[in-house]
């Protein structure tokens, strides 16, 4: 349960250097999670007001309700999809904002609690964030894709180097009989595997792969970040934490082709990792990348 996981949220310190709430700033914070993110823009500017939103009514009604009786009017809660941005802050009637953090990060509690995320633990093949935004889960997919199509989800949205073998392992586990369970999924791409490699379990990249391609992530943050520039103040500041290259690439593109059009200013030159410090105290602060923009 949530309560038995610690979650820590990523580079907390570097998301306030470049986040810079300002006094009096309205901040969204779009995938609000356990609260972390938020609370560390609440503290470190008393007078400015945060706009928590995550599509996971869970983590809002978990840990959302606990952090508004602390920081009351200064804290609003919204239910939404990020990539909906526009949408969603129309429904709320909010027209400006002066910052956006995004974490694209799957969360340790997300993983540890909902069904189809963990390797290690045997749970139905599901995957989905939010079932009420979704219909299609894993399982559909490893049921009714083509040999071809899961290769290509493999390598497209895991960078597999064994995408077609692993799909033709499942194409023919499918046939004895329904691949339904996570333990079951790892089992057999791990078996097709040529060997293990190195710290990370073999059927890591599938997994990630699949929860991508479920979830539409890469096309979700695309929505996002063109989203974002429209609401953010002249002057506001976008700030994103990618986990994985196909994230980072995505956000490093954008930046750099908004920069040539003079709509941001991009204040990350360098993509901005982890300090070893963090990494030591939080092992899932390992793979953050950390990019940042100004609206000119």
């Amino acid at each position: 349960m949530h309560e038995n996981i610690p979650h820590i949220p990523v580079m907390v310190d570097e998301v306030i250097t470049y986040l810079a709430p300002r006094p009096g700033g309205v901040y969204l914070d779009v995938t609000f999670g356990a609260g972390g993110h938020t609370r560390a823009i609440l503290d470190a500017e008393p007078s400015c007001s945060v706009i928590a939103m995550d599509w996971d009514t869970v983590s809002l009604e978990t840990h959302g309700l606990t952090l508004k009786e602390e920081f009351g009017d200064r804290l609003q809660l919204v239910w939404g999809n990020f990539a909906l941005l526009y949408r969603v802050l129309k429904r709320e009637k909010i027209k400006h904002i002066d910052g956006i953090l995004a974490d694209f990060g799957t969360s340790q509690m997300q993983i540890a609690d909902r069904a189809g995320f963990s390797i290690y633990r045997d749970t139905p093949l599901d995957m989905r964030m939010s079932p009420s935004h979704q219909k299609t889960t894993a399982a559909d997919v490893i049921a009714f894709a083509s040999e071809r199509e899961l290769a290509d989800i493999f390598h497209h949205f895991g960078e597999e180097r064994y995408s077609r073998r692993i799909a033709r392992a499942i194409v023919e586990e499918r046939r004895k009989q329904p691949i339904l369970t996570t333990g079951r999924l790892a089992s057999i791409v791990t078996h097709a595997m040529p060997g293990e490699r190195g710290r990370i379990h073999p059927a890591t990249r599938v997994f990630q792969a699949l929860r991508i391609y479920v979830n539409k992530e890469l096309d979700n943050i695309q929505a996002f970040l063109t989203e974002a520039i429209r609401v953010l103040n002249p002057g506001g500041r976008l700030v994103c934490i990618s986990f994985h290259s196909l994230e980072d690439r995505l956000v490093k593109r954008f930046f750099k082709e908004k920069e040539l059009e003079g709509v941001l200013t991009v204040l990350t030159p360098k993509v901005v990792t982890a300090s070893e410090h963090e990494v030591v105290r939080n092992a899932s602060s390992r793979s953050a990348c950390l990019r940042a923009a100004q609206v000119v």
